[in-house]
């Protein structure tokens, strides 16, 4: 598209301006100093935002402004940004853990005391509109090379029957040899099991109980009090804890067999809690059975939660002991045992299986838990799914179920190889599960290879997408400033207006209530293409208005009040004096984002009815729970001309209100 400058754009840029655009025939520093000048005006221009929207970085007070890993849309309105320690090891040496709550609709910010280091946990709405924060991080990377003390897993054993024992950070383990090693966590070993054996003469009297009783074992991280090869072992050996006396030190004790300076990964931790939007706190439940740090939580169609993969508390890929969280109970079970690589994005499906698409976001050996697949959870069975291209390109790759969600068509964009690799695929690839042996058949392709695509769904069913990196975590300057729609009626990409923020590993993007895009975060290696300046955490928010807020010039279709639950029939009415422009509504879930994985957000098709007396509209939600997870949902409503309302919250999968008393047959 075309722009022509203005009588006044050109005495400004030409006029005043004029020995910069002389020296440019001689000085490309002025010749990028004219260009982007022109390009400012461009962008500016109404007929520009029509087209393609519009980008504005939020001013966030200094002290406000945090590395943010975590990004939640919350039924209030407002946005929880997560950082814990925010990929910085002096906080979390200092215990430093961050979290600020922001209300974008009066760009205001509270900081919230953060009892954990959620940096890296996995997170979810549940029903009653909480957020679940489980896992994080216990202990930070030490690379290879660096580790100067050997350390490793440490199998703690209790033996007695009669209570358990909690062993705090600093306790020390002794060998046979009387090298020694220290924890690093706390760790609480439940006390053993005891069975009693009944057996019987053959006369059929009984004869005396016989006691079994079997040890109770956890584990912990240890490190050698005193650097040296003296603590490197690869023996099996039975460690005392020293401080233990009499039987406490005959029951509990430690076993390792691997101790040494190899490079050690995060650890995670079993911490959870719901952050509860209406107190503005987090409250604790619960802790998990298993460390995590990089897990994915993804709620079920029960309202329940299933924990998967992260790095547990000695830094391996948890090897497939999955847990189911009760919002009920506020307490932990197993769940069906399969392994993924950390981060991986499930997406609950028609009929209640778990859609793999193969993305992830790094950790775990890359053959293995790398393909896409249907995970049946009551049978735990898994069927892979063929078709997709570079499936060796996944992690940091974006997944998304397309809307609307009973086209059960999921898309993934975009990846790069495991670990550190260079390399990144532009592929996007759907897979139809409403057909019959379905398989990944490649979308368009975006323009070029991308790592940590940012794709949100859109109210009119398009996707908005952008930032990401050709490289991994922005390696080379390779942030690109390019964001686009796909719409799924054509299958095809439109530009739309540049970011101008870059954004790759830790970012994060996600829909507001008012039909605005906001993106956070980004964490390079570098900071120049030559990569020899280390990277900046990018603390800057930036805001993306759709081109169809700009069409609108302020007359959208208005939503106006009704409930903040269905009734009966699983319908809602809202007052309205837009009944005949109104196209279409939609259920959005919001958003709970980190590394490029979102499995919260859907976009589910509603039915509408428009009321007789022409200020009101009935929105009908399916009833099914695994097309509709329960949980508060924002309603919009979308004109012909795709320009959306402002949303309104409703809360789906509760207990619907009592019928009246005279359709109960009461007097």
């Amino acid at each position: 598209m075309a722009y022509r400058p203005s009588k006044q754009f050109k005495k400004t840029l030409f006029g005043s301006g004029a020995v910069l655009v002389l020296a440019a025939l001689n000085a490309p520093a002025a010749v990028s100093f004219a260009s982007e000048k022109y390009h400012a005006y461009k962008i500016a221009q109404p007929e520009y935002r029509k087209e393609f929207g519009s980008w504005e970085v939020v001013d966030v007070p200094e002290q406000y402004r945090v590395n943010a890993i975590h990004a939640a849309l919350l039924h209030t309105g407002k946005v929880l940004l997560i950082a814990g320690s925010g990929n910085n090891q002096k906080k979390f040496d200092a215990g430093t853990f961050e979290t600020v709550l922001w209300d974008p609709v009066k760009n205001t910010f509270k900081k919230i005391p953060t009892p954990e280091d959620f940096f890296c946990s996995g997170h979810t709405a549940l029903p009653d509109g909480r957020l679940l924060v489980a896992g994080g991080t216990a202990r930070y990377e030490v690379l290879d090379g660096a580790v100067k003390k050997a350390g490793g897993g440490m199998r703690v054993k209790n033996e007695s029957p009669d209570k358990a024992v909690t062993l705090k950070k600093g306790t020390v383990f002794r060998s046979p040899s009387g090298v020694e090693y220290v924890t690093k966590t706390d760790v609480t070993v439940p006390k053993a099991k005891r069975e009693f054996e009944i057996s019987y003469f053959k006369s059929g009297q009984m004869k005396p109980w016989k006691t079994k009783v079997t040890a109770a074992e956890t584990r912990v991280f240890v490190e050698a009090v005193k650097e040296g090869p003296q603590a490197l072992t690869t023996e099996a050996a039975q460690y005392e804890v020293v401080g233990l006396k009499g039987e406490a030190a005959d029951n509990v004790y430690g076993l390792a067999q691997r101790l040494t300076t190899e490079k050690q990964d995060f650890q995670g931790i079993k911490a959870a809690y719901e952050f509860d939007p209406k107190a503005e706190r987090y409250i604790p439940v619960s802790p998990m059975k298993d460390a995590r740090w990089y897990p994915t939580l993804v709620t079920l169609d029960d309202g329940k939660v299933l924990a998967v993969s992260g790095l547990n508390d000695v830094g391996d890929v948890v090897p497939g002991d999955n847990e189911i969280y009760d919002p009920a109970t506020k307490k932990w079970s197993k769940g069906p045992f399969r392994y993924f690589p950390t981060y991986p994005s499930l997406f609950l499906t028609k009929g209640g299986k778990l859609l793999y698409t193969g993305s992830n976001a790094g950790y775990g050996p890359a053959d293995k838990g790398r393909e896409p697949g249907l995970w049946d959870l009551e049978k735990n069975s898994f069927t892979k799914l063929g078709g997709l291209t570079d499936p060796d390109r996944l992690e940091t790759s974006s997944s998304l179920l397309l809307p609307p969600a009973q086209d059960q068509r999921v898309m993934v964009l975009g990846g790069g190889g495991v670990g550190e690799s260079p390399a990144s695929t532009a592929r996007t690839s759907i897979v139809d599960l409403s057909k019959e042996g379905p398989v990944f058949r490649d979308g368009p392709a975006l323009p070029q290879g991308t790592r940590y695509l940012s794709s949100v769904l859109m109210p009119d069913d398009t996707v908005f997408t952008s930032g990401g990196s050709g490289e991994y975590r922005g390696r080379s300057g390779s942030d690109i400033l390019r964001s686009q729609f796909y719409d799924p009626k054509t299958n095809s990409f439109t530009a739309a207006a540049d970011p101008t923020v870059g954004r790759n590993y830790h970012s994060e993007a996600l829909l507001l209530p008012d039909g605005r895009v906001a993106t956070f975060g980004s964490d390079p290696l570098f900071d120049d293409s030559d990569n020899t300046k280390l990277g900046t955490f990018e603390q800057r928010i930036e805001v993306f208005t759709p081109p169809a807020l700009h069409r609108a010039g302020g007359n959208r279709p208005v939503l106006g009040e009704g409930p903040r639950e269905l009734d009966q029939n699983g319908r809602a009415t809202f007052r309205t004096t837009d009944t005949a422009r109104i196209a279409s509504a939609r259920l959005m879930r919001p958003s709970a984002v980190t590394h490029t994985t979102d499995v919260e957000q859907r976009s589910v098709e509603l039915g509408l009815t428009k009321g007789a007396d022409g200020v009101s509209v009935t929105v009908e939600v399916p009833k099914d729970r695994t097309l509709v997870p329960p949980g508060w949902y924002m309603v919009f409503v979308t004109d012909k001309d795709g320009i959306p309302s402002e949303a309104r919250w409703i809360q789906v999968g509760q207990d619907p209100p009592p019928a009246p008393a005279s359709e109960q047959g009461e007097e």
